[in-house]
Formats: structure tokens, sequence, C-alpha cells
């Protein structure tokens, strides 16, 4: 697989009847509900899981989605959605690049790049992260690339 980075976290994606729009492909909505599946699991993976946000009265809520839709993914599709963290203040923002490939014939249907703010679950403002979001998302951190 040609990744746009070294090392990403991967999920796999198939694609069903439910995510076809009217126009006979994959509704731009559904990708980002992929994106959000892949950012979970790669969080859960670091030791951070909802449980864990509600405890430390955190989250990374999202603060902005930019999207290349690239081409287009059909019914029957299996795809592969890879993630990495690309940046992070390690006080508020946590920036997540995202790529998905359709294996079978290498194409790179989607790249996306998501900030995420910390945020107060209880509050719903913006606050520090705690030290476990620091060392927990920053063990997964990658450097920058050359492009």
């Amino acid at each position: 697989m040609l990744w746009d980075r070294p090392d990403p976290f991967t999920i796999d994606v198939q694609v069903e009847s439910e995510h076809i729009d009217s126009l006979g492909h994959v509704n731009n909505v559904i990708y980002v509900t992929w994106l959000e599946r892949c950012a979970w699991m790669h969080s859960s993976s670091l030791g951070l899981d909802i449980r864990d946000y509600r405890f430390l009265d955190r989250a990374m809520a999202v603060l902005r989605h930019e999207i290349d839709y690239l081409a287009s993914a059909y019914l029957g599709d299996r795809l592969k959605l890879a993630t990495w963290i690309v940046d992070s203040d390690r006080r508020l923002k946590m920036r997540r690049q995202f790529q998905l490939v359709r294996p079978r014939d290498g194409i790179t249907l989607l790249r996306a790049l998501t900030t995420f703010v910390c945020i107060e679950l209880s509050s719903g403002k913006p606050k520090r992260m705690p030290p476990e979001f620091i060392q927990g998302y920053g063990k997964a951190l990658v450097m920058p690339s050359s492009d």
C-alpha cells in the first residue's frame, strides 16, 4: 500500500448499500462517519477511549475538517482508511491526517485533515489537554512530511 506517511493506523471499510446515494456512489457524509470511526479506534488503541474522556472530563472535539474527495467508492468496495497524528501544540489543538485507499487498484479516494480542540466535557469550553492526552496522543505524533 502506498501511504502518504509511514506506519499508519488503519481500519478496514466495506461499502454497503446504505452508504450509496442517488448518484450511485458513497455519499460524502459517510466518509466523515468513517473518519470519526477511524479516529476513535486509533484513540482507543492509544489508551484513550470514551471512558477515559469522561473520567478526565476532557475530549478532543472536531474544530475543522478539510476533505479532498479524489475518486468515488462504490457498492462492494473494500477500502483501507489510514490516520496519523501530524501536529499537536500540547495545549489545546491537535491535527490528524487521513488517507482512504482502495487496495484492489491502489487509488487514493480521499485525503483529509481534521483539527481537534480539547474541551471540558462538563462545560463544552476549551480547556488544556490533561497529561494523559499529551502522553497518549504524543506517542503517536509523526514527524512532518517533506511535501
